[in-house]
């Protein structure tokens, strides 16, 4: 016999209202409902600002890296910066393709990662998630530090304070990410338009100028001057790997798909198009302009700047405005990391690879945990690199063209597959289901090219940049895949462990009565109960339902393994586990007589391994802290040893 009791009385039904509430609603905004979540989705115009950030803002510095290294070989070489571009272009339109391609087999989201685990297997499916991951953080600390080199070079006295400014911004960025995609896609929106606005307005102003005949030349720039070198493939290939970081931050978009409103495939995919079409025309044009107006790499002034000011004169509000709007974008790039990193985190850790945390919804239905995880790992990125962006752009761009070949190369695959079906035919992956396509050859002839373009632009980027700080990331990206498996294999035992699939008949147990609080129906639980009923007669399970099919699981458990004991289900419509269970041990322990004692048994795993404590929640410490003070209560833990069998 089940008791499901849900409406005991209103004054444990209400959600728990700590006195920090009021603060935490002025920070983040009010908590919202799990009903909620399909009204906080965004449009394409929002989706933009907060996925584009990143790729569009890559064009304020994306030919400066090709002419800086064609500078090795003379100023002649410097003609050969706009086939680099063009080449980039065409890489850029065949990633486009593959991940356009990719919104739309995985309408769910999740990118490089989906796709390596549905048609690669697990290890470069790890692979694509930690070289992203990786690359996620970076984007943070390398853009809030570049555009506070911005401000720096503007006000040289704040040069000391560059550090506790960057963290300033970190700081502000993940509240405001705290708040919700929907809020901080819409105070983001403005700055990335008004730098598009900017962009697009001084390119086709500069145009204008060139077809007229009125166009003017850079002066007053001293080009650097390097260790020169002959003009070879490979110093090509170099120049055409340094200009692909234009293309970082292309797969946000596939990551984000979730974020969209209905239909999600269809407005990823045409947010996507628009991304990389803008994209395109800004590179083309600054790059065009810049060879046209004989810019030159330089130490002390980019390529935007020498733009500016020669179309615009130095000084003037326009040329301000452009270098402003250029600040601002190279800071609001850190959001496309903070709208994808916590969502593929969530996807790592519902595959088990990362921290079960990670898939926990926040009071604002964001993933409060992924966002607090980034901005740790980049605000330390950046204490120990000093917001130096020199020190730390050899990091940047070996992941995201690591995910790139992964991606393509599995769709590659994908197609593959496919061109085994007959029509009419379906097969069902983790990710996607396989339907025979017609045009399966031309596609995947597409992707594998692509594929082999970016693996090159890795090894290319990689082997250049080695010396710098490259190899940093090429021994962290596998050392973090040695971690996902480790983590995977630990939840993986667990589960195993906790298993009643051959646990044999229901047990029974003596009949006793007192407070458990149960996060599920397993082994450890039923220790617990068996422990529960030695103290008293008097036996009440609890568990807070976040998840409507969750609950239903555990109902359907303890029909079989309850025993007849009271199941106690708690409502949680805001996603809170603590704050309801601390009200309903409250509302019980006003309702005892005088010297009763109202006992708290939790049921606690002991893993094999310390460190994998850090991987579950701490219910019992938890409810100490709730329950301090409060007299008459008693909180015992019931230890499930991990890898011991009854």
């Amino acid at each position: 016999m089940i008791i499901a009791e849900k409406n005991e009385s209103a004054s444990h039904d209400a959600e728990r209202r700590p006195p920090t509430q009021f603060i935490k609603n002025i920070l983040i905004g009010p908590r919202l409902l799990t009903a909620d979540a399909p009204h906080q989705t965004i449009g394409k115009a929002i989706g933009l600002a907060v996925f584009a950030s990143d790729a569009l803002s890559s064009t304020a510095y994306a030919t400066d890296e090709i002419l800086i290294v064609l500078a090795l070989a003379g100023a002649g070489a410097l003609t050969f910066s706009l086939p680099v571009a063009i080449a980039i272009m065409i890489l850029l339109a065949i990633v486009t393709f593959s991940y356009e391609q990719t919104i739309h087999a995985y309408p769910n989201g999740g990118g490089a990662y989906i796709v390596a685990r549905d048609n690669l297997g697990e290890g470069p499916a790890q692979t694509a998630g930690a070289a992203l991951l990786t690359d996620y953080i970076l984007t943070v600390a390398v853009s809030i530090s570049s555009g506070v080199a911005q401000i720096t070079s503007a006000f040289p006295e704040l040069l000391p304070y560059r550090v506790w400014i960057s963290l300033g911004i970190i700081l502000v960025m993940t509240l405001i990410n705290l708040r919700g995609v929907k809020e901080s896609g819409s105070a983001f929106s403005l700055p990335t338009y008004f730098f598009l606005g900017m962009t697009l307005f001084t390119i086709g102003l500069g145009f204008y100028h060139y077809f007229s005949g009125t166009l003017s030349t850079v002066t007053d720039v001293e080009m650097m001057h390097d260790v020169t070198q002959d003009l070879t493939l490979f110093l090509i290939l170099k120049a055409f790997s340094s200009g692909c970081t234009a293309l970082t931050g292309v797969e946000a978009i596939s990551n984000g798909i979730t974020a969209f409103n209905e239909p999600k495939s269809r407005n990823a995919g045409i947010t996507l198009l628009w991304m990389s079409s803008i994209l395109s025309v800004m590179f083309f044009g600054i790059t065009f302009l810049a060879g046209q107006m004989h810019a030159l790499p330089s130490h002390t002034e980019t390529i935007f700047s020498q733009l500016g000011r020669t179309i615009y004169g130095k000084g003037s509000p326009m040329y301000l405005a452009l270098l402003g709007g250029t600040t601002l974008i190279l800071i609001m790039a850190a959001n496309t990391s903070y709208a994808d990193f916590p969502r593929l985190g969530a996807l790592h850790a519902g595959d088990g690879c990362l921290p079960k945390q990670l898939t926990y919804r926040g009071s604002r239905l964001v993933f409060t945990w992924g966002i607090l995880a980034l901005a740790g790992f980049a605000s330390l990125l950046i204490i120990l690199f000093n917001a130096e962006t020199t020190a730390l752009i050899p990091l940047y761009a070996i992941g995201v063209f690591l995910s790139f070949t992964l991606s393509q190369s599995g769709m590659a695959v994908r197609w593959w597959k496919i061109s085994k079906l007959k029509v009419g035919d379906e097969v069902k992956q983790l990710g996607s289901t396989l339907r025979f396509d017609p045009k399966w050859k031309g596609k995947m002839i597409v992707n594998g090219f692509g594929a082999v373009a970016t693996f090159v632009v890795m090894i290319v980027f990689a082997l250049s940049k080695f010396r710098d700080g490259a190899w940093i990331v090429v021994i962290l990206i596998p050392t973090l895949v040695f971690i996902f498996f480790r983590i995977h294999h630990h939840y993986r035992d667990l589960a195993k462990d906790l298993s009643l699939d051959s646990f044999g008949a229901p047990p029974r147990i003596r009949r006793n009565r007192v407070i458990v609080p149960i996060g599920g129906v397993h082994r450890g639980t039923l220790r617990a109960m068996h422990f529960a009923r030695s103290l008293s007669e008097d036996v009440t399970a609890v568990y807070v339902a976040i998840d409507g099919a969750e609950e239903a699981k555990v109902q359907t458990k303890w029909a079989k393994w309850g025993d007849g004991l009271r199941l106690k289900i708690i409502p949680s419509p805001y996603r809170f586990l603590y704050e309801p269970l601390l009200d309903y041990i409250q509302f019980i322990a006003r309702q005892r007589k005088p010297n009763e004692i109202l006992t708290v048994v939790v049921p606690e795993f002991v893993p094999t391994t310390w460190w994998h404590n850090l991987l579950h929640t701490q219910t019992a410490f938890f409810l100490r802290l709730g329950l301090l003070g409060m007299k008459d209560i008693v909180i015992m833990e019931v230890p499930y040893h991990v890898g011991e069998h009854d």
